[in-house]
Order: structure tokens, then sequence, then C-alpha cells
């Protein structure tokens, strides 16, 4: 049972779901069956194709030793598939995360040294620890508000960043560099001393990559173009004339690292980039998750993936490996192969880890420059054309979110640029949320629902606003300037209704704002009524008292509403007699007589000195044997011929309304003169009107015909 609200959580509440993220190899194992080994089987051997050459490549961007790049690939890719949460993603190094990782540790450790390693594994666990945290605290859901198109850019910029970076080890050239200008500028300049044999072993490995991919895209093209590159250098002995190789890679399992753990001062200096690390290695496996959960139906628990993704890095940290991400280019190839669940990512690190056992002196003669061709082709496929141009073309906030980002991880530090790609999608996240519509609506064509028609005039008594969005304290401001506006462009709309079934949330200040909504309506002599309130939206309103000041009455149902306001709140004289309109169904067949020219308005109405007489009272004047002839009032019925046929006070007579206004009636002046129409607001401009004209003995019925008919008048009543 979980802990009610405003009591201190049981230790139960913390430690169930800790258990329940912690135990998922077990779940794994129970659930795992026997059909699926053989398609899990020969997947795994196909991406371990792809992730060897590739677990080298990274490593290199992030200018750490190779081997750290493989350690990464058994260690975090073994660990993430036992406790991620989807079945077919492969966990490594990436190209985008190498990139924030040598961006973040540069200025902080010199690159290419032993302690450049160790600083990349303790920021490694420091992220790492951060995801756990995540995904313990059920945070997962704060994935949801990073936009697809910080990926997008963040990846787009970083391969084009990741090409131009592995032209100088192509052609082997030495400049001094810290940004990307200076690359560009350094090629430039550098570039008549290009190494030729270096240059033909990287031009000749991208050639046979991009020929393998346009003729044969089934064989794994990396391996076989470095393996090709490798030969080429052991024939000619082209490590002799100055073409670099990567050297003979160390064969054993991940050694344990020696990490400063308590060096607070570093890791102080590391936390910004751990952060940034932690961040985007989590948007980006999700993001790749979700893309092909899309695909295969599965469910997914972000809270998990969080989990899976901590305990991941802190053991390839600890592990002698990096920083831990899903694989667009592995996890695509996972899926194609058939692969059913976690277990083909398990298979294909074993086999990385049986090939580096095996084939790890053979890495003697492997020319860096070949792996620079490999990472500018990868590089190339990193700039989704195409999903930019879907971005471009779509939201205005998506199209500026990625450009942002794109620009930034090219011009900028890495860790800032992505801290400012999230933080604008948060922005946006705001923005959105904060500025939610508010449309004024009618009944379409049909009068079955309410629809935004800015080319139609609204009723002149009724206004209808649709709010879009939650009232929370970032959004009230922009909610209440747009009701007042639309009120403002409406003055004598003197009722409202709000549909609020788009309103999943109110806080303190959504309900002090339609306090003020309420008030404004009632103080120019109206009401407002709120329609399809949500349960927990009417449970908030409840306990601040809000729905006692609006009254109980004032959430009808939204069926209904129009029809109840119309015969009991609305002024049929205006309908009748200044609204040209039929807005409502309710007004279709309603008598329209416009061309009566002008009626007295409401705030003479109010002024004005018009007695009343309640329903029994002239019961008993009309039919008690004391009354004297004399003193028997004449009732006067001021509705439509329809109306009266529909039911009337039998001594009544019938002159509509507009007769009074514009012909004129002769009526007796020595009898009290009562008026009666449905409600009391068509009788009382009639004896306006007739006091306007003279007549001092008028009356009319408290109430009208409905509070006549409430007393059980319209049949013989005994008294």
């Amino acid at each position: 049972m979980a802990a009610t609200a405003g009591s201190r959580p049981r230790v139960a509440d913390i430690v169930t779901p800790i258990f329940f993220y912690l135990q998922r190899p077990l779940r794994l194992i129970c659930e795992y069956k026997r059909e699926y080994l053989r398609p899990d089987l020969l997947a795994g051997l196909t991406v371990s194709v792809v992730l060897l050459p590739q677990a080298i490549a990274f490593a290199i961007i992030a200018e750490l030793p190779p081997q750290m790049g493989l350690y990464t690939a058994v260690v975090g890719g073994i660990v993430a598939a036992l406790w991620g949460f989807n079945n077919q993603t492969i966990n490594g190094p990436t190209n985008a995360m190498s990139l924030l990782v040598a961006a973040s540790l540069a200025g902080i450790v010199a690159g290419g040294t032993p302690e450049f390693a160790i600083a990349a594994g303790l920021m490694t666990v420091m992220a790492g620890l951060f995801q756990l945290v995540m995904g313990l605290a059920r945070l997962g859901v704060l994935v949801n508000f990073v936009s697809y198109s910080v990926i997008v850019g963040f990846a787009s910029g970083a391969g084009i960043l990741i090409g131009i970076n592995q032209i100088a080890p192509l052609l082997r050239l030495s400049f001094p560099s810290s940004n990307l200008l200076q690359t560009v500028q350094g090629i430039a300049l550098n570039f008549s001393l290009a190494h030729l044999p270096t240059a033909a072993i990287g031009l000749g490995t991208m050639a046979l990559l991009l020929f393998m991919r346009r003729f044969f895209s089934r064989l794994p093209a990396p391996l076989i173009s470095l393996v090709l590159a490798s030969l080429v250098v052991f024939a000619l002995q082209l490590d002799d004339r100055g073409v670099a190789v990567i050297g003979q890679l160390p064969a054993g399992l991940p050694p344990l690292a020696p990490l400063p753990l308590l060096n607070l001062e570093l890791i102080g200096r590391l936390s910004a980039g751990a952060l940034a690390v932690g961040a985007i290695g989590l948007v980006q496996t999700v993001a790749i998750s979700r893309s092909l959960a899309a695909q295969s139906g599965q469910r997914l628990d972000s809270n998990q993936g969080f989990v899976g993704q901590g305990i991941a890095n802190i053991a390839s940290g600890f592990l002698s490996g990096y920083v831990v991400a899903a694989s667009f280019s592995a996890t695509a190839v996972n899926y194609k192969a058939g692969a059913k669940t976690p277990v083909s990512a398990i298979l294909a690190s074993l086999f990385v880890l049986v090939a580096m056992l095996l084939l790890a002196p053979l890495a003697a003669y492997l020319p860096r420059a070949a792996l620079s061709a490999v990472l500018i082709v990868t590089a190339y496929g990193m700039v989704d054309r195409a999903e930019i141009g879907r971005i471009w073309r779509g939201a205005r906030g998506d199209a500026i979110i990625m450009v942002v980002t794109l620009l930034s991880t090219m011009l900028l530090a890495i860790e800032f640029a992505v801290l400012t790609g999230i933080l604008l999608s948060f922005a946006l996240y705001i923005m959105r949320t904060s500025v939610p519509r508010v449309h004024a609506v009618i009944p379409d064509a049909d009068f079955r629902h309410f629809a935004y028609r800015p080319d139609r005039e609204p009723c002149p008594q009724l206004g209808i606003i649709d709010i879009m969005g939650d009232l929370y304290f970032g959004a009230v401001n922009h909610v209440e300037e747009s009701i007042l506006t639309i009120a403002a462009q409406h003055p004598e709309q003197r009722y409202l209704i709000l549909r609020m079934n788009h309103v999943n949330h109110i806080d303190f200040s959504g309900i002090h704002m339609l306090e003020g909504i309420v008030r404004t309506y009632r103080e120019r002599g109206g009401d407002v009524f709120l329609v399809r309130v949500e349960h927990r939206v009417r449970r908030m309103m409840g306990s601040t008292s809000f729905d006692e000041h609006l009254g109980l009455d004032h959430f009808p149902s939204e069926d209904g509403v129009i029809s109840h306001l119309f015969h009991h709140v609305l002024d049929p004289a205006i309908c009748i007699y200044e609204c040209p309109l039929r807005v409502f169904k309710e007004c279709q067949n309603l008598p329209k007589h416009t061309e009566a020219g002008p009626i007295p308005k409401t705030a003479d109405l109010l002024s004005a000195n018009i007695p009343e007489i309640a329903p029994r009272d002239l019961w008993h004047r009309l039919h008690a044997p004391e009354t004297r002839p004399e003193h028997r009032p004449t009732v006067i019925d001021v509705r439509e011929p329809r109306e009266y046929r529909r039911g009337h006070i039998p001594e009544a007579t019938l002159i509509p309304l507009v007769k009074i206004l514009t012909e004129g009636v002769s009526l007796p002046e020595d009898t009290p003169i009562v008026l009666v129409c449905r409600g009391g607001r068509r009788s009382r401009r009639a004896a306006y009107t007739l006091q306007q004209n003279g007549r001092r003995n008028v009356a009319i019925l408290q109430g009208g015909m409905v509070a006549w008919e409430a007393a059980g008048l319209l049949e013989a009543v005994e008294l």
C-alpha cells in the first residue's frame, strides 16, 4: 500500500522499487525461452563483427587507448543488457559520446596520458551514479522533456566535428588545434605536408568502405576494410615508412582501474562534464530505444533504462572502460538480424571479448589512417539530413533547438552545447505550457460539438471559452489576459462558460485566477459556469472552497448547459429584439424582431422602481371572493404567441412585447396591470416602457411563468 498523502514514506516504499529494478537479470533468466537462443546467437555474432572495429575507432575519438573501447563494449554491453529496458538495444562506446568525453576532459587532464584515461573512467563512474540515482528515484519521466531535436542537432554537429577532426590523422598532419576553426585553418595551411603513404592507406580504406556499402551492403565493410588495410601495412612494411599504427593490444580480461575516488578536487572539476555525459547518454539511449520500440511494440520503462545505464557506466568505469550509451548503428544491425532478447547483446559482447583475446597481436599493424577513414564515413552517416529537413519544416521551436545545439556542438565546448540544448528543450516546454491556447468557441453547423470559428459572430449574451492547457502558476497570467481580452472584445457578454476538459492540473494560482474571472463577470451583472472539469481539478477546487464560491450548481453537464442557460439565465428580450444571430440550436426557431428598434437596456431596468407580485399573491387577487372587481388586476402576457399557446394564466391577455415597444397599447387607466413573461426579463422591459409612457400602476409577476408553474398554479390548488 502506498503512503498516504501527507504521511512519511515507509522504508518499504523506498526499498521495493529499488529491488524491482535491480532484479532485472533474474526476470530475464526466468522469462527466457529456448526458441530465442538461435536468433539471439546469430544476431549477437553479427553485431560483434560491427562492434569490434567501432569500439577501437570510438576510443580513438575519445583520445583513449584502443583497448578501453573494447573493454567498454564488453563490460558496458553485458551489464546494460542485464539491467536495461529494451530487448534489442546494443550499448557500448559511441562516436558522439566519445567526442563528448574528449571535449569534457580537455583542459583538465592532458590527452593521451594515463591520467587522461583514469579521469575518463572516474567521470564515467560519476555519470553512472547520476543515472542510477535518477532511475531509482523514478525520475525517468524527465527525459520526456528533452526534445528529440537536441539528439539530432548534437549527433549532426558531432558528426561534422568528428569528420573534420579525423582529416589530420588521415593525412598524418600535425598542428596545434583547440577548436573547429583552428582545425580547419590547420588543415588548409598544412595540406601540402600530407604523408603520401598514410594518405594512400586512409583514402584507399575510405574508397573500399564506400564501394562495399554501395555494392555489398550485407558484408561487414568496416571490419573487412581494417583487416585489408592491416595486411597492406604488414606486406609493404609501411609502418617502417612512417605510417602510424595502433600497436599491439593487451590480451586479457578488463582490469580493475585505479580510480582516485577520494580526489575531491578532480571530482569537482569533472562534475560538469559528468552531468553532461550522463544526461545526453540517457537521452540518446531512450531516444534509440523508443524508436526501436515503436517498431517492435515493446513497452518501455524509462526508470529501468536509467538504472541499467547507471550500473553499466559504473561497472565500465571501474573495469577500465569509459562511457556507455546506446549505439545507433549496432542497435539497427541487432534488430535487423532478428534478435529477440537482451541475450543477443550479451553474446555480442562475449564474441568481442573472444576476438580481443585471440586477435590482439594482429592490431600491431592496424593503421591509424584506416581508423580515421572508418570514422569519417561513420561521421557522415551521423548527419541525418532527412530528419534535419523534417524538423526544419516542422515546428519553429524544434528547429531553433536543433540549429542552436548543432552550432554549439561545432563551435563551443561540447558539454556546454549539450546542456544548452537540454535547457532549450525545457525552455520550449515551459513556453508552450505557459501560453496554452485560449479560444472562444461556438457550436458547429450540426450543433454537436464546439469549434473555434473566428469567422462567425458569437452570442451577444453568452461567451464560451476553451482552455487548452493546465492552469499552473506559469500559465495563469496568459490565460487570464486571454479571457479578459475576449471579454473586452465583447463587453455585452455577461455570461461565460469555461470548457475545462483540457485542464489536467490546477494549482492555487489557477484557483486565484478563476476567482478573478468570476468576480469580473459578476461585477458586470453576469456569471461564470464551468463544464467538463476533470476529477483532480474539481478536487482541488473543493479543497480550496472555490466550488462553494462559484456555486455548486455552476458545474453543469456540457450536454445541457446551453439549454439551461437559454431558458433560465439569458435574456430572451435580447435574443428576440436585439440579436439577429442564431448561434445555438435553441435559437433556430426563436422569433426575431430586431426591426422593433432599441429596447430598454439592463442598466436602465436595474435603476427603475418596478413593483413585483409573487405568484400566489397574484392568484389570490385574481380568485379570492373578497377581492372587489375593480381591484382585480389586468394580466398581460408579453411573450410570443407560440409560448402563450403552450401554457398561460387563464385570465391573461396576450400582447407581445414587440407591440408594446413599437405600436403602443390601450390599457385601462384605473385598473392595476400585471405583466407576465417566462422569467421576468421581458415583462420588466414592458413595465419600464409603460412607466416611461406615464403608467404608474404597473407590476410584474415575480419569476414569471417559471415561478407560476413551480408554485403549482397552472392547475387549481386548494389554499
